[in-house]
């Protein structure tokens, strides 16, 4: 374990969990990664490096929340005022010193708070106004959600806040504008802010938000009910008013002759990072991790190395958290080593570390639950039995309770440790895309 963390940063470690061990001719390290940020989390709006505070717009932290008003929105019309509630009690959330607006979206994005092309900045009378403002937000027009990201994008990028966040609301698909659209604005918007998506009721797509909050290294949730929306509102905000610094990515170096098979984030939830590699020098690439406060995360970085002998030792991988600064040099945060050594020992190179264990299996679990919802809809009942029983036996031996009672409202569980299930006959909508979009949320490994 490395700590290399400054001053006025939140302190950062790396663990390295593997089997260095590997037999003659065995040519992939496996290897998790635990990162782990203390000392932040609790002065949401205090500036951080690279963060200027200048003129009084912004204390290094700024957050816009993007709510639907489309039509949809006023059906029931319980679910609007839902939304303006949740809103105002986000925006009571919202720490003195950050700068924030507020985003009406329809097929169009607009201002509604402070509606003048930039971002307020929070204090007891800000707010007050804002949810004034509020009263503003009425149900009317379609859904395109790109307009909402460039328009978010567009009042971030007016202060100069180091940290960007977003929070999405919406409650159905987006359909007044064209997937490469969508796409075009989340390209734009990648590495600029993250964000986090919700979906209220039961008529979006999950594979839409879920996309956008990947693309947005954020979280993606479901609330089947909109009397539900404060409560989750205010958690997310908390959350984000605790991001002490933003912009961090995990820098990966190999050796001559060695390359990178995959990095995924699977804790708190997988996510694929393996193609958002950009290159940082010889031999180096770095990956996103978004904003941080205080929290750890795991990764599964996986190195294919060249052939050696039985006795040779070599470092497989170097990772480094850095942080970028304003005169370009990054600051390394902490460090970690992977390393690889060949080994005629059968017991040694065949025992497979308990976290990378667990961690293949969690990953195996989020996509047996995905197949198997893809085969129901599409009317494959034996292979959708056959996949979200595996989950339901993956579920049982890696302890994911959570997951298991998901499962149990889309099948009847027969046997859980064999993976024996039943489908359901009727399944609520609420149920099944509850499942579906939590299906990457993971457990931790006891250590």
């Amino acid at each position: 374990m490395a700590i290399l963390s400054k001053p006025n940063v939140p302190q950062f470690s790396v663990d390295v969990y593997q089997n260095e061990y590997l037999p003659e001719g065995g040519r992939e390290v496996n290897a998790i990664v635990t990162v782990t940020s203390t000392g932040g989390g609790t002065t949401g709006g205090h500036p951080m490096p690279g963060a200027a505070a200048g003129s009084g717009s912004t204390a290094g932290a700024g957050v816009v929340i993007m709510v639907d008003c489309s039509g949809s929105m006023e059906y029931p019309p319980t679910k609007m005022r839902n939304a303006r509630d949740a809103t105002a009690v986000a925006i009571d959330a919202i720490r003195d010193g950050v700068a924030f607006a507020v985003i009406g979206g329809t097929h169009v994005a607009r201002e509604v708070y402070p509606a003048n092309g930039g971002l307020a900045v929070a204090d007891p009378a800000t707010r007050a106004q804002a949810k004034q403002a509020l009263r503003r937000l009425t149900a009317g027009g379609g859904t395109a959600i790109g307009t909402w990201l460039r328009l978010a994008d567009k009042l971030l990028s007016s202060g100069d806040a180091a940290i960007r966040h977003g929070i999405l609301l919406t409650d159905g698909r987006n359909e007044h504008e064209k997937p490469e659209e969508l796409q075009s604005a989340l390209d734009t918007c990648a590495g600029r802010f993250t964000c986090d998506a919700r979906g209220v009721g039961t008529d979006w797509e999950v594979k839409e938000l879920t996309g956008i909050a990947s693309a947005l290294l954020g979280s993606v949730d479901i609330v089947a009910d909109p009397a539900g929306l404060a409560a989750d509102f205010q958690a997310m905000m908390e959350k984000a008013m605790g991001k002490e610094v933003a912009d961090v990515s995990l820098r990966l170096w190999t050796p001559q002759g060695s390359e990178i098979v995959f990095v995924k984030q699977v804790a708190p939830a997988v996510e694929d990072l393996t193609a958002r590699r950009s290159e940082a020098g010889p031999r180096a690439g770095d990956y996103p991790t978004g904003s941080w406060g205080d929290e750890s995360r795991d990764y599964h970085v996986c190195v294919r190395v060249p052939n050696a002998g039985v006795g040779q030792e070599m470092l497989a991988a170097r990772m480094s958290l850095v942080l970028p600064q304003p005169d370009g040099t990054p600051q390394v945060l902490a460090q970690g080593l992977v390393r690889a050594l060949w080994t005629d020992d059968m017991a040694a190179s065949t025992r497979i570390n308990p976290q990378v264990a667990h961690y293949t299996g969690q990953a195996e679990l989020a996509q047996a639950i995905q197949q198997g919802l893809e085969a129901r809809k599409s009317g494959d009942m034996d292979g959708a039995t056959a996949k979200l029983g595996r989950a339901v036996q993956l579920a049982s031996a890696l302890g994911n309770e959570d997951t298991a009672k998901l499962l149990a409202k889309v099948v009847d569980v027969v046997d859980a440790p064999s993976g024996t299930v039943r489908l359901k006959a009727r399944v609520a909508d609420a149920d099944e895309m509850t499942l579906e979009t939590r299906s990457t949320k993971t457990v931790r490994v006891k250590k």
